[in-house]
C-alpha cells in the first residue's frame, strides 16, 4: 500500500467519524428535551380562552389560563382551551366546550398532528368524542381511551380540567 492510499483511507475514516459524531452528538443527553413548535397551529400548552354567556359575570381576565378552583357548579357558556399537547409536544389539540345547565351541550376538537399516523389518531378521536361527552355532566367527567392514541384522551382530560376551572361559579 502506498503512502498516498494510506493518507486517503485515513482521511476518509476520519471524515466518517466526524459525521457519525455529529449525528449521534445529542443522543442520550438527559438534558435534551423536545420543545413544541410555537406557531399559530400549535399554540402553547395550557393556553385557554373562554366566552361565557352574556348572563354570566365572568371578567375578561377569565380568558387567560385558568387558575381557579373547580367548584362543581358551572356557568353556561362556551370555553376554549388551546394547545393541550401529546407526549412530546409535537401534536396538540384545541378543545371548545359549550356548557349548558352543567352539561356538555357541544364539543369541538381541532387537531394539529405532526405525522400522518397522528392525524389518523386525532381524526378517529375527533369523530368519536361528541358521542362520548355531549349531554353528560361536566362535573367529574373524564374520558378513557376514546379512539386513536391514548395521549389524545389524556390531553382532552387536561382540557376538561381547565374548562371546569374556567366555568366554575
Amino acid at each position: 500500500m502506498t503512502n498516498k492510499t494510506s493518507v486517503k483511507t485515513a482521511a476518509a475514516a476520519f471524515a466518517g467519524l466526524v459525521v457519525a459524531s455529529a449525528l449521534l452528538g445529542g443522543c442520550g443527553d438527559p438534558k435534551s428535551k423536545a420543545v413544541p413548535m410555537d406557531d399559530e397551529y400549535a399554540g402553547s400548552s395550557g393556553e385557554s380562552t373562554s366566552s361565557p354567556s352574556a348572563s354570566s359575570s365572568a371578567s375578561a381576565s377569565a380568558s387567560a389560563s385558568a387558575t381557579g378552583k373547580d367548584t362543581g357548579k358551572y356557568k353556561d357558556g362556551t370555553y376554549s382551551i388551546k394547545g393541550q399537547y401529546g407526549p412530546v409536544g409535537e401534536d396538540s389539540i384545541d378543545v371548545t366546550l359549550k356548557i349548558a345547565d352543567g352539561k356538555v351541550a357541544d364539543v369541538q376538537v381541532v387537531g394539529h398532528p405532526f405525522t400522518t399516523i397522528s392525524k389518523n389518531h386525532q381524526n378517529a378521536f375527533i369523530k368519536a368524542i361528541p358521542g362520548v361527552v355531549e349531554g353528560k355532566p361536566l362535573k367529574g367527567m373524564k374520558v378513557d381511551k376514546v379512539a386513536g392514541a391514548s395521549w389524545t384522551s389524556d390531553a382532552f382530560n387536561k382540557a376538561l380540567d381547565l374548562a371546569r376551572q374556567q366555568a366554575s361559579e
